[in-house]
Formats: structure tokens, C-alpha cells, sequence
């Protein structure tokens, strides 16, 4: 059985600027995924769970759990040296790590510390997301916000971690997706799969219908396309949707599917993270054989104005995720024009 720290060691070689700094810093991130984990498993004999009464910098509820793994994983990455500054969906603005190590370190981490954290209550997969980035500006002086503005192809590695049935870290490198289960009696992570790829064409659909009527006319003729029935193209699709993008995503990585969080009445921008969640899901899923999209064009492509930028997200299959681009594009207003 071979180990996470061994796996990372032994496909160093892959990396394009091989060296034991992303080693260390894929380590700090496995240390962090054991503390939160091991808190995540006392949810309901512990005062974890709940709400702070305080709200994030998106205006959103922040969950005990969301600043409790927030600090944890800042701790790690700054404890490790690796790493010179991260973004975190908790935080307003980006994070300097100023003693000297960290100045002169390389890569720069955003994260979303906890997505999915209100579905502890009610003993729900949740998960984390991490990207990792080398940074732009001159090593040995403090991070800069254009360190974090970067589109997604830039991107040296990223990954997740879902707590859920057993607790699973898959991550990439930009040389095919892994992933490593953990052994609860050691708390070690095991390779459990190698080389994920997703299935060209899929059967699941993962979507929150309870919004249909704030829907594109695209998404809306695609969920029609889903539920109709066609024996040559195995359809209709089995609809899915748990509400905690790891967990969907996970579940459409291995089985095949899409999964659609697009913009709405409400937010017509979208209401997932550009850089903490679109980005490095964009990267495993193009590693995997997998799409990402905003419904029009590639997402790694996309240049981030802001740190907490939204935006629509299709993601899974190649094929679902080109069909339903192609009704994107006939229903949209540009195509009309």
C-alpha cells in the first residue's frame, strides 16, 4: 500500500520544477485535512456545529466549522514555510506570510476551508478545495494582490479533500488525477485510485431544479433533454444533486455526469467562486478527461477581476457538458443579436 507522502515523493519527476517545497506544502494541506476530519467526526457531541451569528465577506452565514478549518489550514501552510501568502473564501483579502522563509517561498494557496459546511448539521459529505499557484511577484517581498488574480490554466496543483462514508484527498499536478483514502485507525492516506478518469458520457445530472423558473432558457431545454426519454442515448439521465459541490463533483468524477450551478434570477453572475471552487475543479475535471465551463467558454481561461468573483459552472463529461453548451449558445442573447 503505498502512501500519500510516498506517491507525492515518488512522481516528483512529473512535476515540471520538481523539488520537496510542493511535497512539503501537499503535506501541511494532508496534516490540516487530518485535524479538521478528526473535529468533523464529533459533530453532534461537540459545540461544532451551528452557525457564528456572523457572515463572510460574501454574505453568507459563517458555520463554526468554516472558521474553525479556516485556522487550521492557515496554520499549517504558514507553519511549513512553503508558502508566501493564500486567499481563503473566509477571508476578506488575501493572507501575507512575513517572516523570512515564507517571503522567499514560491507558491501561493487559495482555498475554500469548508464547502458545504451547513450539511454538518444533518451529517452530509462536505469537503474541502485547494489551489496552488506559483506566484508573479519578486521572491522575498510580500505578496501582492496579482499574485492571486490568476486564470486557472497557471495553476501548479489542486485538490480536494471530502469528508464523507471514509475521507478521500484527490489532487493533481497537471499529470492525471489521484486519489488516497484514509485509514481512520492510522490516520494515514492510502492510494486507493490512480489515474481517475471520468466516463465520456455520463447518466447523472446534478442541479438544484428547485430554481428552474430563474433558469437560462439553455439550462432549462437541457434539463428537458435530461428527463426525456431516448433509448439510443440511455436516457432519461438519473438526477442527483446533494447541495455540497465535493460531493457532486466526486460522485460525477467517478460514476460520469455534470454538474450545473448556473447564474439565476437572483445571481446573475452564478454564486460559485471563480478562483476557490471553479478553478481547481476545472483543473482535476480537464485532468480527468473531464470539461469545465461557464456555458460559453473554457473555464481556466477565464482572467479573475476579483478575489471573490462568481461565476456560472458546468462541469463533468465532455459530451453533457458540450450538449448543454450548445443550448447555452442557441439561447443566447449574443446568438440572437
Amino acid at each position: 500500500m503505498i502512501t500519500l507522502g510516498e506517491y507525492i515523493i515518488a512522481k516528483q519527476h512529473d512535476f515540471p520544477e520538481a523539488s520537496g517545497e510542493l511535497t512539503l506544502l501537499l503535506g501541511a494541506i494532508r496534516l490540516a485535512a487530518k485535524v479538521v476530519n478528526r473535529e468533523i467526526n464529533k459533530a453532534g457531541i461537540a459545540d461544532i456545529i451551528g452557525t457564528t451569528g456572523l457572515e463572510n465577506i460574501q454574505g453568507e452565514s459563517q458555520q463554526k466549522m468554516d472558521l474553525y478549518a479556516n485556522d487550521v489550514f492557515k496554520a499549517a501552510l504558514e507553519a511549513r514555510g512553503e508558502v508566501c501568502g493564500i486567499a481563503s473564501e473566509e477571508e476578506e483579502n488575501f493572507i501575507t506570510f512575513d517572516d523570512k522563509r515564507s517571503l522567499n517561498s514560491k507558491y501561493i494557496v487559495l482555498m475554500d476551508p469548508l464547502d458545504g459546511s451547513s450539511n454538518i448539521d444533518v451529517n452530509v459529505s462536505i469537503g474541502t478545495i485547494f489551489s496552488i499557484y506559483k506566484r508573479i511577484s519578486p521572491v522575498g517581498e510580500p505578496v501582492v494582490l496579482e499574485d492571486f488574480l490568476q486564470p486557472g490554466v497557471t495553476q501548479v496543483a489542486a485538490g480536494y479533500i471530502i469528508y464523507g462514508s471514509s475521507t478521500m484527498l484527490v489532487y493533481t499536478t497537471g499529470n492525471g488525477v489521484h486519489g488516497f483514502t484514509c485509514d481512520p485507525s492510522l490516520g494515514v492516506f492510502y492510494l486507493s485510485h490512480e489515474n481517475i478518469k471520468i466516463p465520456t458520457d455520463g447518466q447523472i445530472y446534478s442541479i438544484n431544479e428547485g430554481n428552474y423558473l430563474t433558469f437560462p432558457e439553455g439550462v432549462k431545454k437541457y434539463l428537458k433533454y435530461c428527463q426525456a426519454i431516448d433509448n439510443d442515448t440511455n436516457r432519461p439521465y438519473t438526477s442527483r444533486y446533494i447541495g455540497s459541490l465535493v460531493s457532486d463533483f466526486h460522485r460525477n468524477l467517478l460514476k460520469g455526469g455534470i454538474y450545473i450551478y448556473p447564474s439565476t434570477a437572483s445571481a446573475p453572475q452564478g454564486k460559485l467562486r471563480l478562483l476557490y471552487e471553479c478553478n481547481p475543479m476545472a483543473f482535476i475535471m480537464e485532468q480527468a478527461g473531464g470539461t469545465a465551463s461557464d456555458g460559453f467558454q473554457r473555464i481556466m481561461a477565464l482572467k479573475p477581476n476579483t478575489l471573490h468573483q462568481r461565476i456560472p459552472f458546468f462541469c463533468g463529461s465532455k459530451n453533457m457538458v458540450s450538449t448543454v453548451q450548445d443550448m447555452m449558445q442557441e439561447h443566447s442573447p449574443r446568438s440572437e443579436n
